[in-house]
């Protein structure tokens, strides 16, 4: 595997987007505050590989399956985590086209995760099928200080078309 990631003191950063190495990526620039955690999915639709997670801390089965390896010493179950709902969906269309990092053209990508300030930021610009052009950034970050707020700035840029822009909040 390549090394794609950059560090500095307090940013880990990923610059290009391949989409064989988005499930690691989403892994690396996880976010969580205690009470919550959540892969790095992006917020807009993605038909490509992906790894959704968002998970709330306490919130887990125990799996009391035994396999042919189990030994003394070993607990009684393994406790298996959830997946909470996502929160993170944003459905972009513009006009009748749906904003789609796996068939889209997509540069000046970049992912950064502030350790410091404890947000996670993505730009890129993203060519659809149609030739439409535009640049997105989002921010997103887990609060803190009320460990049940999480919180998403998402914002779009045409730059070569004049046109209906909708967004849509799934989960």
């Amino acid at each position: 595997m390549k090394n794609y990631i950059k560090a500095d003191e307090w940013n880990i950063i990923e610059e290009g987007f391949d989409p064989h190495l988005n499930k690691i990526s989403e892994s690396i620039f996880s976010l969580g505050n205690g009470r919550m955690g959540q892969r790095a999915n992006f917020e807009e639709t993605y038909t490509g590989e992906t790894l959704l997670g968002n998970y709330v801390a306490g919130v887990y089965y125990p799996d009391k399956t035994r396999v042919g390896w189990w030994k003394n010493g070993y607990p009684e179950y393994f406790a298996k985590v959830l997946n909470a709902a996502n929160w993170v969906g944003i459905e972009v269309k513009l006009e009748d086209e749906i904003l789609d990092l796996a068939t889209a053209e997509v540069s000046d990508f970049k992912r950064v995760l502030n350790m410091h300030a404890g947000v996670l930021e993505r730009t890129f610009t993203a060519k659809l099928k149609s030739g439409k052009t535009v640049k997105v950034k989002a921010t997103r970050f887990c609060s803190i200080a009320d460990d049940e707020v999480g919180a998403i700035r998402y914002s779009i840029t045409p730059l070569n078309f004049e046109g209906k822009i909708t967004t849509n909040i799934f989960c």
